[in-house]
């Protein structure tokens, strides 16, 4: 790799993280929103619990399978909820919460 694309891919990568809104709260929670193409992403993270957003517009730049569809099944101690459109996926992940005593 030439010595002037280096520097150029660095500030790309560094422009990117900026540009994405990162929110924590502590440990236990963030948010996190940003662009994907054509598409806005919404990510949250709640005390095990994870939610999942992608809306295109009119489908634009979508990467799951066509057509509307749901899907509902257990991953270990957690349950994942998919919801999918045209132009909006919908995924949601619901942990048990185990006290720690």
């Amino acid at each position: 790799m030439s010595r002037g694309v280096l520097p150029f891919c660095w500030a790309a990568l560094l422009a990117s993280q900026a540009s994405a809104e990162h929110r924590h709260d502590g440990h236990d929670k963030w948010e996190n929103r940003y662009r994907d193409g054509p598409c806005r992403v919404k990510e949250e993270f709640d005390r095990g619990d994870y939610l999942l957003e992608i809306k295109c517009p009119d489908g634009h730049g979508r990467s799951w399978p066509r057509g509307e569809w749901k899907e509902e099944f257990r991953d270990g101690a957690c349950r994942v909820k998919i919801d999918a459109k045209r132009d909006e996926y919908k995924k949601e992940v619901k942990c048990k919460e185990w006290d720690d005593d």
